[in-house]
């Protein structure tokens, strides 16, 4: 037997109970607790100076190792629309996007899966850059860094 539940939100969260009756040994239960977490999104901003490199981490706080086993792509956000720069299978070689053809051999996908770009130009100011990781059809887990770019 199973419980279906469609459009899920936050509300749906607690504590849910399966009971039947069974012959000749009685009633029968089995509880759980769900809990349903919003999509969790980490904004940052980097700052850098004109013409350096820049190294965007995907998820600050995840290893990559924990990355390495999950889809993951890079976008940059333009005028409100986002272009995809880079995606990343596991156990497989990054794939890069008509996005990053404006980038050229600025953009390069590191081994940890952070973002690099250099030389750092200064139509890169102000552009959102965000990474996002597939663990599930359902969960994907966001990070969003702004660039402020810097001249001497």
């Amino acid at each position: 037997w199973t419980l279906h539940l469609t459009n899920i939100t936050t509300s749906l969260s607690g504590h849910y109970e399966c009971s039947f009756a069974t012959y000749p040994h009685g009633n029968k239960a089995a509880r759980l607790q769900l809990i349903v977490k919003a999509e969790e999104e980490q904004h940052y901003v980097k700052e850098v100076q004109l013409n350096q490199a820049l190294e965007i981490p995907c998820l600050e706080d995840t290893t990559s190792e924990r990355l390495s086993n999950y889809p993951l792509k890079w976008l940059v956000e333009e005028n409100g629309r986002k272009e995809e720069l880079v995606s990343k299978e596991p156990f497989r070689p990054a794939v890069y996007r008509n996005g990053s053809a404006r980038y050229g051999q600025r953009l390069h996908l590191a081994s940890d899966n952070a973002l690099k770009i250099f030389p750092t130009k200064i139509v890169d100011d102000g552009r959102v850059f965000s990474c996002h990781v597939m663990h599930h059809p359902e969960r994907v887990q966001r990070s969003s860094t702004t660039v402020r770019v810097f001249g001497k």
